[in-house]
């Protein structure tokens, strides 16, 4: 699969490496292209990468999230955008509506925003990660999360981006009283 990661900080850079590992064709978005991105992917401007690109993953800052998209909103319409941002502080977490607007047909998942990087670059045995897409995007996305070595859970449709929104302060709490970045979730049948 052609992935655009668009971000190199902890999230992005964890899991485009992962998926590099698992075989798949990763490229870097960012504002200022250089050398090789975390893993030996190609850093190239925001633009060339989601122009060749299958899917597409969003993580980065939240604050710099409605800009990105914006600015691509055209080349993303008819892609699987998968939405990792957490805006913390702003109204809306995630950033469906943003893409909904901007990029028309963009099929959209939510997902890698309930857990912290660290959980991605090594997951604990029988870690479950809990997504949301439309039917445009669930297979890919859970195939990436296979990739990583996480079982996907589907919450539901694009809809269920806020019900998923909520794991986030949950998963905060808990890092915090635990004093460990190093929890996931797991549904028991």
């Amino acid at each position: 699969m052609r992935i655009a990661v668009i971000g190199t900080g902890n999230i992005g850079g964890t899991l485009g490496e992962r998926w590099r590992a698992a075989g798949h064709d990763v490229t870097y978005g960012s504002r200022s292209a250089g050398n090789a991105g975390p893993g030996g992917a190609p850093i190239v401007p925001v633009a060339d990468a989601v122009a060749g690109a299958e899917v597409v993953l969003l993580a980065v800052p939240g604050p710099a999230a409605a800009e990105v998209i914006r600015v691509n909103g055209a080349a993303l319409a008819g892609q699987v955008v998968i939405d990792a941002v957490n805006n913390i502080g702003a109204a809306e977490v995630n950033c469906h509506a943003a893409i909904v607007a901007e990029a028309p047909g963009a099929h959209y998942a939510r997902a890698f925003n309930t857990l912290g990087w660290e959980n991605f670059a090594d997951p604990l045995p029988g870690t479950q990660l809990f997504f949301a897409a439309d039917t445009g995007a669930r297979a890919a996305t859970e195939e990436l999360i296979r990739a990583v070595g996480i079982e996907p859970v589907w919450v539901g449709t694009a809809q269920a981006a806020r019900t998923l929104d909520g794991l986030l302060p949950l998963w905060f709490t808990l890092a915090q009283q635990y004093g460990n970045r190093k929890l996931a979730f797991r549904v028991i049948r």
